[in-house]
């Protein structure tokens, strides 16, 4: 099945929003009139947000294919623990954030990057966060018990391999190491959804680490910035995946860009090796050579894993 015809009229779904206020958050929808080869889009009918203040009559859209996906699975029950990557319900909408505190009655804290809030939830508020991986059909990490779709990569000697046999899950853990290259990630305005190379220092606290960008500098240009990071922004540098002859339109990609390494998509095509990107997080498209393009992966829960393809146009 194709990706258009995937989500049918009265399929429930989630959908994501390029409104900055929304970015980062999956609202259900329940799809109206599926896709339409003419605006490339599909109209949906929210169940949680309205366009009058009395809340009495559902937000109508059409949004993109790259908005979408199926509703995602749940474990019926799941005990939560630090650093672990959730979606929260909050504000009519599910809300990717890291557990940053564990609390008695099964109460947890919530850290959101994006608007560098802590909140506290309850247990029945949170999911386990998953990446829909439309190539596959398939949502990563699968549900504890179920095979996961990827294989370990060996990213750094420094990496150790912990089985927890209670989840029947991988886990890799890794010592960020004096001296280790890694890429960053910042929570800075215009900075959102890129990663910059580095190299650890020192570690300067407990989660926490002295890096120096690779590639940025100071305001007066005179040396490499450093900056203290926690272990949230931090990851090894993805492996290097086999080299592609070339790329298709709808695959994801990271692209070289500002010094940095941005998620996108490829949008379209255009021979001689270059491609226009699309960008979500500032809804820009802009053109790359090949030379200027990674294949995307995506560091989770101490592993790598690629998705292929995304939904897009």
């Amino acid at each position: 099945m194709g990706s258009e015809e995937q989500f049918r009229e009265g399929m429930l779904v989630e959908v994501c929003s390029d409104d900055s206020d929304l970015r980062g958050a999956w609202f259900i929808a329940t799809v109206i009139k599926a896709f339409n080869k003419r605006n490339k889009k599909v109209q949906i009918q929210y169940h949680t947000l309205t366009v009058d203040e009395k809340g009495t009559k559902p937000l109508k859209e059409f949004v993109l294919m790259v908005n979408l996906r199926p509703l995602p699975p749940r474990e019926k029950d799941y005990n939560f623990k630090m650093n672990d990557e959730v979606d929260a319900y909050y504000n009519d909408g599910w809300w990717e954030g890291f557990v940053t505190m564990e609390k008695e009655g099964d109460r947890f804290v919530v850290y959101f990057r994006g608007s560098k809030e802590e909140i506290e939830f309850g247990k029945s508020d949170l999911r386990l966060h998953r990446e829909w991986v439309s190539a596959d059909a398939s949502w990563l990490p699968p549900l504890f018990g179920e095979e996961a779709p990827f294989t370990m990569l060996d990213v750094s000697t420094s990496s150790k391999l912990e089985i927890d046999q209670n989840k029947n899950l991988s886990k890799l853990e890794v010592n960020f190491d004096e001296g280790m290259h890694v890429e960053v990630s910042s929570d800075e305005d215009g900075f959102v959804g890129a990663w910059f190379t580095a190299i650890v220092v020192k570690a300067v606290g407990e989660n926490k680490f002295l890096v120096e960008y690779q590639t940025l500098r100071t305001d007066d240009e005179t040396e490499l910035l450093k900056e203290e990071v926690d272990a949230l922004h931090i990851r090894p540098p993805p492996p290097e995946s086999p080299q592609v002859e070339g790329f298709n339109r709808l695959e994801e990609v990271d692209a070289l860009y500002n010094e940095g390494w941005w998620v996108g998509v490829i949008s379209k095509v255009l021979g001689d090796s270059r491609y226009i990107v699309y960008f979500r997080e500032n809804n820009e498209e802009i053109e790359f050579e090949q030379a200027q393009l990674r294949v995307h992966q995506d560091w989770m829960n101490g592993k790598w894993i690629r998705t292929s393809e995304a939904l897009m146009l």
